[in-house]
């Protein structure tokens, strides 16, 4: 960090990546100087403790610096952490992204946190760049209508409201024409998209049009999907080869009980079918998962369940969730799983991940790809393919730049290719 420039750390998901650029824009119009911002996220009880850390650590590395903490922690539990010594401020998550916040933050309020749920619009801030990032995020729309016994972040984001297509395609055609040739399109619930809108547009409507009117954007990706919500407009979706084939589903479980339990709107069924009617259509498609492992009154049979279908749907980029008891939600209230076979349960879920993924890249050898240049140094570049696997190549290459490549080895879980 330059000298008497202020700072922001993100943490979280992908749409705090973006509303970081936005609040990274607005500070330095304010001409604030020596502030350090953390941008939270609290999805889990670890993620909420390494919040408290990185205060602690931002103080002692910036002493000089006022500390505001945002984001869904802020949001969530605003009188927790202005109790912290090291905090100025907390900001909820509307304000963070509004002008005002930060040009009158010195004579404001220390905690500027309002009900969330009361918000019905979307921030029409248009990002320019994202430092340090080879893809860009592109948000489509906030908060979510469900209420997942497990989860909080609704109390963090509200409710869904979709960010209209206009706004949507400036964005994207504003990121295409500052360089970026990868697209992400995220949200909390982007499956919901546009029931909130005129004319109640599905999110795969809105992806035809973003890639029929950004003619000039080269990939276009989608952060997590829902199997329950989707439509006959995604099919023919599958057929475009600027849709990057590669979903991360959100499916949390593979028991149809514990699904219900969750209050999850989709069967294990329905998971499968939907796999297998992907991999019909576009045989290259691969998919990723969140999964929960020791979900309250789950049993080893249940448990089993979720490994079997990591392997019904050839599932190969897992992330996999240790349950983590939150506050106020029902899950808390159920019968718990004791820790120890929550932890033991994660391990055997990424293990077997792991394994499938291992498999999938060894028949990758000998094939040909693409990889977007994340990032690169004195030992070459490093990327991510199509299928959102990791890439090697033994030379620097443009960062932001799409390579035509050949696999010739695995190296650990790194794809090694040379150009062709």
């Amino acid at each position: 960090m330059q000298k008497n420039k202020s700072n922001i750390i993100n943490l979280g998901c992908r749409l705090n990546i973006y509303e970081g650029e936005i609040i990274k824009s607005l500070v330095s119009k304010s001409e604030l100087s020596h502030f350090t911002i953390i941008n939270s996220c609290t999805v889990t009880q670890e993620a909420e403790k390494k919040v408290s850390y990185e205060i602690r650590k931002a103080k002692k590395k910036f002493p000089e610096n006022k500390i505001v903490l945002t984001g869904c922690a802020a949001q969530i539990n605003p009188q927790k952490f202005a109790a912290m010594s090291e905090v100025d401020y907390v900001i909820g998550n509307n304000e963070k992204l509004n002008f005002k916040t930060w040009s009158d933050i010195k004579n404001s309020k220390s905690v500027q946190v309002e009900n969330i749920f009361e918000n019905i619009n979307t921030n029409h801030n248009l990002v320019e760049k994202f430092e340090g990032k080879a893809r860009a995020y592109v948000q489509i729309q906030q908060g979510c209508n469900h209420r997942c016994t497990f989860c909080i972040i609704p109390f963090g984001r509200g409710n869904n409201r979709s960010v209209p297509l206009g706004i949507i395609v400036d964005q994207i055609k504003l990121l295409v024409k500052n360089g970026y040739k990868e697209v992400v399109l995220t949200g909390v619930d982007i499956t919901d998209y546009g029931k909130d809108l005129p004319g109640t547009p599905d999110l795969f409507q809105i992806v035809k049009r973003i890639l029929n009117l950004v003619p000039e954007l080269k990939q276009l990706r989608l952060s997590s999907i829902d199997c329950a919500e989707i439509t006959s407009n995604f099919w023919p979706l599958l057929e475009n080869q600027r849709m990057m084939p590669h979903f991360h589903l959100s499916l949390q479980s593979g028991n149809d009980l514990i699904l219900k339990r969750m209050k999850r709107r989709h069967t294990k069924k329905q998971v499968i079918d939907f796999c297998h009617e992907v991999k019909r259509r576009r045989n290259d498609v691969v998919f990723g998962a969140d999964l929960i492992a020791g979900f309250p009154t789950e049993t080893d049979k249940m448990f089993a369940d979720s490994i079997r279908l990591i392997d019904e749907c050839n599932l190969t980029h897992l992330h996999i969730f240790p349950y983590s008891q939150r506050e106020s939600t029902p899950a808390a209230r159920m019968p718990q799983v004791s820790k120890n076979i929550i932890k033991s349960r994660a391990k055997i879920l990424r293990n077997h991940g792991e394994k499938n993924l291992l498999r999938y890249l060894n028949k990758q050898i000998g094939t040909n790809t693409t990889m977007l240049v994340e990032q690169s140094n004195l030992r070459g570049s490093f990327g991510k393919s199509q299928h959102f696997t990791k890439i090697h190549i033994n030379k620097k290459l443009s960062e932001g730049s799409i390579i035509n490549c050949k696999i010739y080895k695995i190296k650990k879980d790194i794809l090694q290719a040379k150009i062709i």
